[in-house]
């Protein structure tokens, strides 16, 4: 049996070892010009061996973002309600070319991304849409961007890992297709940099646009220790870009990155903060499903106001103050349940959670918190609101009273 078993260890080893040999890396170069005369991206994707991969199937919204595609391979646009796009690589080193609109508007005149003469505020999910990658087995791609200033523009910020001047490495171990995502901003930047715990933090906005760098870094700095106690994982990279009026006055949390606009309050009068509530919502990763966004717009608003409490950034008094205010506004609401949710709904729903905390810590003679059942949902790679029930009542040991109400039906 000892022999047998020897020999069963030898081949499996020998299987595990040749198919770590077999894994071949080949190299996926992004390049991006920016172009702006014409409000435009040219993008260049290169891959050292097409043969490996068999097709890129892009999806391209409406289309009407993209443009100019060329490739020494095969191309197919397929249009429709979600257009689609299919290179099918050459043999050999094959490349696939486009051009991209920067400036998305939105209702009211303002934008969500932008470019000038002198800078330009973008998301790389934009640059390089999401496609479904069929390939060879045993092939690893490996990544990078490089980016082409225009005459005059110093410098380019990414939340990805700096590796020259202009180029960073992409890799993303949750997906097997590797492309640029996030905030990005290039052109005659200001920036300031620190470290905080495990993560680079750079904030960046162009020149003249108002944006309260030392201000964003400062608070930062003052809430970094709960943001450290509270969520178990940590980015090793943190980039939060802004601009002002016309682009949009509002904030959005992307991968490893945040926009902000620079008119925004970094603490508003109520005491809550836009900054810490990206901050929040990007550190929990919570992905919620079956109409059950309050969860994660919960958390956010809910540790947003808790983290800069627990720093020491809020009275009590001023605590109480925001809770009646979040009352008023969401007392008109009979559910929480829906695909989008309003400011009244994510109010009442920081109400329920903070209504829940008190119940798990009376019931588990303060062992347990609403921590716990946040740090539960991180683990999980979806939730809906049944299993957020089942999640807390895991936390309480009974069922909760707090959640058998009409606000979750």
């Amino acid at each position: 049996m000892a022999v047998g078993l020897r020999q069963a260890l030898a081949v499996g080893l020998l299987a595990l070892s040749s198919s770590v040999w077999a894994a071949k890396k080949v190299d996926l170069d992004y390049h991006v010009r920016l172009l702006p005369q014409s409000d435009e991206a040219e993008v260049r994707l290169t891959l050292a061996q097409g043969s490996t991969v068999r097709s890129l199937d892009f999806d391209l919204g409406d289309g009407s973002h993209y443009s100019d595609f060329k490739t020494d391979g095969q191309w197919q646009l397929v249009p429709g309600k979600q257009t689609r796009g299919i290179w099918r690589p050459a043999a050999d080193k094959s490349s696939l070319t486009y051009r991209v609109r920067i400036s998305h508007g939105r209702k009211g005149g303002s934008f969500e991304t932008r470019m000038t003469p002198t800078w330009a505020l973008m998301r790389g999910d934009d640059l390089v849409p999401a496609a479904r990658l069929d390939q060879q087995d045993g092939i690893e791609l490996v990544s990078r961007l490089e980016f082409e200033l225009p005459t005059g523009w110093n410098s380019v910020e990414t939340a990805w890992p700096r590796i020259g001047r202009n180029k960073f490495r992409i890799d993303n171990i949750s997906r097997l297709f590797d492309r640029p995502t996030g905030w990005m901003l290039a052109g005659h930047l200001g920036t300031r940099r620190t470290r905080l715990g495990e993560t680079e933090v750079t904030v960046a906005s162009p020149q003249g646009q108002g944006m309260r760098r030392m201000d964003v870094l400062t608070l930062l700095t003052f809430i970094w220790p709960q943001v450290q106690a509270m969520y178990p994982r940590h980015p090793t990279k943190l980039l939060i870009v802004g601009a002002s009026d016309p682009m949009w006055r509002g904030s959005l949390a992307a991968r490893e990155s945040i926009y902000l606009n620079s008119r925004l309050p970094l603490v508003s009068e109520s005491g809550s903060s836009a900054l810490v509530r990206e901050l929040a919502q990007l550190f929990a990763r919570i992905n919620d499903k079956q109409r059950s966004d309050w969860i994660s717009e919960g958390f956010a608003e809910y540790y947003a106001i808790e983290l800069v409490r627990r720093a020491g950034g809020m009275s009590d008094e001023r605590y109480a103050s925001l809770h009646k205010k979040l009352a008023r506004e969401g007392e008109k609401v009979t559910t929480l349940r829906g695909e989008q949710v309003d400011s009244a709904q994510i109010g009442r729903a920081v109400l329920l959670l903070g209504e829940l905390d008190q119940e798990i810590r009376i019931k588990t003679r303060n062992k347990r918190s609403l921590d716990d059942v946040l740090r539960g949902a991180m683990r999980l790679e979806s939730v809906d609101t049944r299993e957020f029930v089942q999640l807390a009542e895991s936390v309480i040991g009974e069922p909760s009273k707090v959640l058998d109400t009409e606000l979750l039906q």
